[in-house]
């Protein structure tokens, strides 16, 4: 299977400025880039899609730009936002282009300049004089043809102020620097870029000819089964800094996901071959209930962004809390799968630990739970509703972890 075969397999491409030509770019090596955006300290589940995308194609053999908006994060991109950004101080995004600099040199192949860089585009725009980005730049696109696109349009009525108006221009003269620069011929980015990557090539090919060889494409907008944006939890976005979304989170939100998402998202994210997702799908759906779809997704994804060491931690900690063999769970494991902690005063009895921690709304149902032995402390039956809580019977002298019935869970910790 081609690349672009597979990519359509995979269901990640949207739209091409020129299917054909794009075709064409890539039966032969040619340099592709994406942009990043600085805006955050650390990049999220939705970016990965693009950064696995710059992924596959360095697989096949293409080189890949990684553009850090080092300059750009300054202006802030219209696109998809129904109001003005606030705009970031100069010692922000210095910080976060670092961080979103350090994040894409783990997943591209930096070992030889001919496969990839990454790059800040504040390097070429950062000293830019006014005037000359009005003369050399500024001349080429007409108002009329930015009020068209779809980023400057859906804004209009609330309103664009010039600074983000300009962003479309920006984004056109890193394309053409990194053409110049890096003989890159092809940008991608998610669809809603896709008035800012099209202007890219008005302006290259207004500058140097109409038959330049330089296309863009598009990958989806991944939307999960219910419609939702696809990269959200209830706490918000998926980081790829594990301080910020730790393996576990990562792995639970696959486990977690629909059978439909589970196959879908596994041809998204993972690296596997098509037949070999084939035979998970084929599995999967002749025993849902054994959730081969949602294991293997799971499992690929937190071992490609945070290797295969906390893949199988992470495997680790759901089993252990599968059978409630929870005091084999590392001090740091067990904060990182219990995010919410109830402090516990010492010597508290385990019925009011109960209603404490919301597993029991009166004593005499926190009774009831105990003694139709339905409560585990520590990972051990509980028999004592009297049972006083203090260091000597916690987790690393601190922790309680309480469990009612099969999955109801939380955690206790020792007020100091």
């Amino acid at each position: 299977m081609n690349l672009i075969d597979d990519l359509n397999y995979r269901g990640l491409i949207q739209q091409y400025s020129n299917e054909e030509s794009v075709k064409e770019l890539l039966s032969h090596k040619t340099a592709i880039y994406c942009g990043f955006d600085p805006s955050a300290g650390s990049m999220h589940l939705g970016n990965y899609v693009m950064i696995s995308l710059l992924k596959r194609f360095q697989l096949a053999g293409h080189k890949v730009i990684a553009v850090v908006g080092g300059a750009t994060g300054m202006i802030g991109d219209p696109s998809g936002k129904s109001a003005e950004r606030n705009l970031q101080t100069k010692e922000t995004l210095e910080k976060n282009t670092a961080s979103i600099k350090a994040q894409l040199e783990r997943y591209i192949d930096l070992t030889d300049p001919e496969k990839g860089a990454i790059v800040s585009n504040y390097d070429w725009l950062g000293h830019m004089q006014t005037i000359d980005f009005l003369r050399d730049y500024g001349k080429y696109f007409s108002i009329n043809y930015m009020l068209s696109k779809e980023i400057v349009k859906s804004r209009l009525e609330a309103g664009i102020s010039f600074t983000e108006f300009s962003y479309q221009i920006l984004q056109s003269i890193d394309f053409y620097h990194l053409h110049h620069e890096f003989g890159v011929s092809m940008q991608i980015g998610g669809n809603d870029q896709w008035g800012n990557l099209t202007s890219g090539l008005e302006l290259i090919r207004k500058i140097d000819g109409e038959g330049e060889k330089v296309e863009c494409m598009t990958a989806k907008l991944l939307l999960r089964s219910d419609g939702k944006k696809f990269g959200k939890s209830e706490k918000g976005a998926l980081f790829l800094d594990p301080k910020l979304t730790s393996p576990y989170a990562l792995y639970q939100y696959f486990m977690n996901v629909t059978d439909e998402d589970a196959i879908r998202f596994l041809k998204v994210f993972s690296f596997l071959p098509k037949e070999e997702i084939e035979d998970v799908a084929r599995d999967h759906f002749a025993n849902p209930g054994a959730r081969i779809g949602q294991k293997k997704v799971a499992y690929e994804v937190t071992k490609d962004i945070h290797g295969e060491e906390a893949a199988k931690e992470a495997i680790a900690m759901t089993e252990a809390l599968f059978k409630g063999d929870v005091a084999s769970l590392k001090e740091s494991e067990i904060e990182e799968v219990f995010d919410v902690k109830t402090p516990i005063r010492e010597g508290t009895a385990l019925e009011d630990a109960l209603i404490a921690l919301k597993l029991a709304s009166s004593k005499r149902e926190a009774r009831t739970f105990v003694s139709g032995n339905s409560v585990l402390l520590n990972g051990e039956k509980a028999t004592d509703p009297k049972l006083a809580l203090g260091k000597g019977n916690a987790l690393y002298g601190r922790y309680f972890i309480l469990r009612r019935g099969k999955k109801n869970y939380a955690l206790g910790e020792i007020e100091e």
